[in-house]
């Protein structure tokens, strides 16, 4: 049984994750409070209605693969594909939190 990864080691993950993308201190913020409403930053938290998994709760989580074989156990990787969807689909994470505070999903 793997022990759940702190998740203060995984904010610190995607802070430097935030930083080199060059978004500043709001966006982590928006990040910090999204991934905290979704999945409490627990890299196998698993939503038992949609099955959504992880950090960025990914639908279905076998999407984070494309990040790394690792997806299921690993934050880092979770949280590498989260911030490449959200800057895809928001552009950045204030983006995704104002469609989450509307919609409850983003």
């Amino acid at each position: 049984l793997v022990a759940a990864p702190d998740p203060g080691t995984a904010k610190a993950i995607a802070y430097e994750l935030v930083l080199a993308r060059g978004w500043g201190e709001d966006q982590y913020a928006c990040l910090v409070a999204l991934w905290t409403r979704e999945s409490q930053w627990n890299a196998f938290a698993m939503n038992p209605y949609s099955g959504a998994y992880g950090i960025p709760q990914a639908l279905p989580g076998t999407k984070m693969a494309t990040a790394g074989a690792d997806w299921q156990t690993n934050p880092a990787t979770q949280i590498t594909w989260g911030i490449g969807y959200i800057a895809a689909r928001y552009t950045n994470p204030c983006g995704a939190w104002e469609h989450s505070e509307l919609h409850n999903w983003y």
